[in-house]
């Protein structure tokens, strides 16, 4: 989606607020330039290391109790949803001052809590739809190996073994960086979009929600100019084309705001 910290996507973006931290992308990474080893995995490896990497994460980052008003809104707007192509999901909140939201291969999607403040519950829907699409394509899981081979991994040996060693706290930094660095191409952009349309559509809802949040991403963007903001945002310059795309498919599908 709107994504540049891949697993996900979408909306990365760093911006004052109350929240009380910020997200931490990791510590030590160093030499991501490094070529990455030839290292096949095999699908239970790529699941050990999601797990791994999902559960520092969640160490490492404020997630908010079940009993906070945050979770309780996102546990409204995500009840029943329980699986995408037979990949179970869970959801959490992240309570940082970025603008984010992201998903990984395993199904498990992360909401910032200063994306919930600039979206209503449509927009922040679709957003969450967006990123689902990314899990049910398989996007994430592509992206995460990627990462995995160009930074974690870099440094280790080659694992022919159905073992998986245990990442130190610096490749799963490294990691963290890489992933954060990592695009998703057009191609999958556009077809994430799509299921965030039609996510939408299923759940009842107006899908012109799609436009409204790309909308409020590319304001934040104009507000905060010679930022991070405006880094971050340099992996996203099809915005105002999926804006209209969007706009264009809802008014076809006799949608208006």
């Amino acid at each position: 989606m709107l994504r540049k910290f891949i697993i996900a996507a979408a909306l990365i973006f760093v911006t004052g607020g109350v929240c009380e931290a910020q997200f931490n992308l990791g510590k030590a990474a160093k030499g991501l330039g490094k070529v990455a080893q030839a290292v096949t995995l095999t699908d239970e490896q790529m699941s050990a290391y999601v797990k791994e990497y999902i559960d520092w994460m969640d160490k490492h980052n404020p997630v908010l109790p079940d009993t906070d008003p945050y979770v309780k809104r996102l546990k409204k707007l995500t009840e029943g949803l329980t699986s995408v192509e037979g990949i179970p999901l869970n959801f959490k909140v992240y309570n940082v001052i970025d603008v984010n939201a992201f998903a990984c291969a395993d199904g498990s999607v992360r909401v910032f809590s200063s994306l919930m403040d600039i979206m209503d519950d449509d927009e922040l829907l679709g957003v969450i739809g967006h990123e689902v699409g990314h899990v049910a394509h398989h996007d994430s899981k592509k992206a995460f190996k990627q990462s995995l081979l160009t930074s974690a991994l870099k440094d280790a040996a080659a694992s022919s073994s159905s073992k998986v060693a245990a990442l130190t706290d610096t490749q799963l930094g490294s990691l963290s960086e890489a992933l954060a660095s990592a695009t998703y191409s057009k191609k999958q952009e556009n077809e994430a979009d799509a299921y965030g349309y039609e996510f939408l559509k299923s759940h009842g809802k107006n899908p012109i929600a799609m436009a409204k949040s790309f909308r409020k991403l590319q304001q934040l963007q104009g507000e905060q100019k010679n930022s991070k903001v405006n880094q971050l945002f340099s992996s996203h310059p099809e915005l105002p084309a999926r804006i209209k795309k969007m706009e264009e498919r809802a008014k076809k599908d006799g949608y208006t705001e």
